[in-house]
């Protein structure tokens, strides 16, 4: 006779899967709705604009394939090469935002009197909308009674027409985005600035390290992610630019401050034909530009990081 098998005092416990996995899975629920935009309205249009590029379409009949027809004909198309080279003077010129984002931060930076009457005045191109930048500048532009000019007849200068001069109009452009654009820069900057830790400034100090010195090696080094997302966000915002373009001159004067963004534009939707196909081709360049100097950017930060 077999003696009577007794309970276990400490049976397992069978937790759920959801139990179990839990901490692993609750943040990639909260990700999934932003995920999920992203894809819809990011990932998926980058794939159909790759896509469109190789077909000739006016928006509204039947597609007709012509493999990289688009592609050859940019190789040919001197507007492109126009919209390319101001892409270039752009994304140059646009980097300046940085530095001068930079020491404007540093100087809002200090407990002085009526330090936040300097601040909201150098917050304020932030807040306005681009076509309001555009419409103020070209007014200071004006050669009849803009303020640039009222103020160069001070000193005996000719008006100078900056928007009708090829020479002239996308420098001018440029100036209108930099303004907005070093105030996005420098509230990077000031948020950085707030999370310095004043141990290292304070030891800095003690080894007489002061000005510039103290700037270059103990303020800077603790800014790189504010530096990062600034350069990031100015280089997409170079060769995207677009609405300062159409506000202010609308290409002109004879299609000599088009951007790659604009062209594409006038292309794909304006009176030149609705070439679907061919704008889209333009796109695509326009995001291998972008994603080469982004990547190039991030693979420096990667090894500087490995480095450090």
């Amino acid at each position: 006779m077999t003696a009577p098998t007794l309970p276990d005092p400490h049976p397992p416990v069978h937790r759920s899967w959801w139990k179990e996995n839990q901490q692993r899975l609750a943040p990639w629920l909260f990700l999934a709705p932003g995920i999920f935009m992203f894809t819809v309205y990011v990932i998926l249009p980058i794939f159909q604009s790759i896509g469109l590029s190789f077909y000739e379409w006016d928006g509204l009949g039947d597609k007709t394939w012509v493999g990289t027809a688009n592609y050859a004909e940019l190789m040919d198309d001197e507007a492109f090469y126009t919209s390319l080279k101001n892409n270039v003077i752009w994304l140059v010129l646009y980097m300046l935002a940085i530095p001068m984002g930079l020491f404007v931060a540093l100087f809002l930076n200090q407990t002085v009197r009526g330090i936040r009457i300097y601040k909201s005045l150098f917050f304020f191109p932030f807040v306005i909308s681009q076509v309001v930048v555009g419409l103020v500048f070209a007014w200071f532009y004006d050669p009849s009674y803009g303020l640039m000019n009222i103020a160069l007849g001070w000193f005996g200068i000719e008006p100078i027409a900056v928007l009708a001069n090829e020479d002239y109009v996308t420098y001018g452009i440029i100036a209108a985005g930099l303004w907005p654009q070093t105030a996005y820069c420098m509230i990077l900057y000031l948020t950085g600035l707030n999370a310095v830790d004043p141990e290292q400034i304070e030891a800095a100090r003690l080894d007489n390290a002061k000005g510039l010195k103290m700037l270059w090696y103990v303020i800077l080094p603790q800014l790189r992610p504010a530096t990062f997302i600034a350069i990031v966000v100015t280089v997409i915002g170079a060769l995207r630019s677009f609405d300062l373009i159409s506000i202010m001159t609308d290409g002109g004067p004879w299609g000599s401050s088009r951007v790659l963004a604009f062209y594409m534009y006038e292309q794909a939707f304006s009176e030149y034909g609705f070439r679907m196909g061919y704008g889209a081709a333009i796109a695509v360049v326009l995001f291998l530009i972008m994603m080469i100097y982004i990547t190039g950017f991030l693979w420096k930060m990667y090894r500087d990081e490995r480095g450090a």
